[in-house]
């Protein structure tokens, strides 16, 4: 437990303690898309998806991997974020979806870069396969390797309403075949989709303890516009209580009872995301800035004499 002078295990410390230096990730996009929400698959896609929302605006000019991460680099260094140790962040669309050869090409670019020292892929948990797993085992002999998962809900019932397009038992195999290679797995959920209760997110800690990722993002539900979503929202907007009701103090007393049924072992990388406002509908977090949020969190905590865990 890498918890030093906060009350909660955070991602950072965990990783400067993991890998011997502070690590700054550099978020990629290899236009691999997403096959849940390609045209082709007819699906759709899940409801509350904006592709946009999710890609650095380094990243929109610059075609290759190596060219993405010198711009990211870039990007860092003017903004005096030192760095000791820099990983490949593969974060936009589903990152293992392509055949295994193209997937080799593109994380072999990124670990051929001189600066980087390890790659993260974001995927989907039904977008594994053994055949990955087994490629990314061997690459985990010589480079700090994760599988960050999105599965953004612990219940089959919030899944099949937005339309996520696997349920829960995807992600619990997924995330037992990663480990079981002895690959570091992240895991991401979304806070407040449709007709969730404070409740019913706070009871779904338990079975994220189970799955005893390495690491963990909650993001509050965004809704963007132009999506299937806020189509809904606006038709249905009593099925949103978070987004219509819940503010930022809501916002952090959720997040305080979220850490303090979570098992220690597992770090927290982010309480919640910020995409362009000109994209976003409804945020129950407004403008606030996830540092000031951060803040927020961790003075609760301490003025409750809290940890995470403490009620397990």
């Amino acid at each position: 437990m890498h918890l030093s002078e906060l009350p909660y295990n955070d991602y950072g410390s965990a990783m400067r303690c993991r890998l011997g230096g502070r690590v700054q990730k550099l978020a990629i996009d290899a236009h691999l898309g997403c096959p849940h929400r390609d045209i082709k698959s007819g699906s759709g896609g899940c409801t509350f998806c904006l592709g946009e929302a999710f890609t650095p605006s380094y990243c929109t000019n610059q075609p290759s991997i190596t060219e993405q991460i010198n711009a990211a680099i870039s990007f860092h260094d003017s903004r005096r974020r030192r760095a000791d140790i820099h990983l490949a962040y593969f974060q936009a669309g589903t990152n293992t979806n392509a055949p295994i050869e193209r997937l080799k090409e593109l994380y072999t670019e990124a670990l051929n870069h001189p600066k980087i020292e390890g790659i993260i892929i974001g995927t989907r948990p039904d977008c594994i396969s053994s055949e990955i797993l087994d490629y990314l085992e061997d690459l985990s002999h010589n480079h700090y390797i994760a599988i960050e998962y999105g599965i953004e809900s612990c219940s089959d019932e919030t899944l099949r309403h937005v339309n996520r397009g696997h349920d829960f038992a995807t992600a619990q195999r997924a995330i037992a075949e990663t480990k079981a290679r002895s690959i570091d797995v992240g895991a991401h959920f979304i806070l407040g989709l449709p007709n969730e209760t404070k409740a019913q997110i706070i009871n779904q800690v338990a079975l994220i303890n189970e799955l005893q990722p390495n690491f963990v993002k909650f993001h509050q539900l965004q809704i963007y516009r132009n999506t299937v979503m806020a189509r809904e929202w606006q038709a249905h907007p009593e099925r949103f209580p978070f987004a219509n009701n819940f503010d930022t103090d809501d916002y952090v007393e959720l997040m305080v009872d979220i850490i303090r049924h979570l098992d220690p072992s597992i770090a927290i990388e982010r309480f919640a995301s910020q995409a362009p406002r000109h994209l976003i509908l409804s945020s129950p977090l407004g403008g606030i800035r996830m540092d000031a949020l951060r803040t927020k969190i961790v003075e609760r905590l301490k003025t409750l004499q809290a940890t995470q865990g403490d009620r397990l």
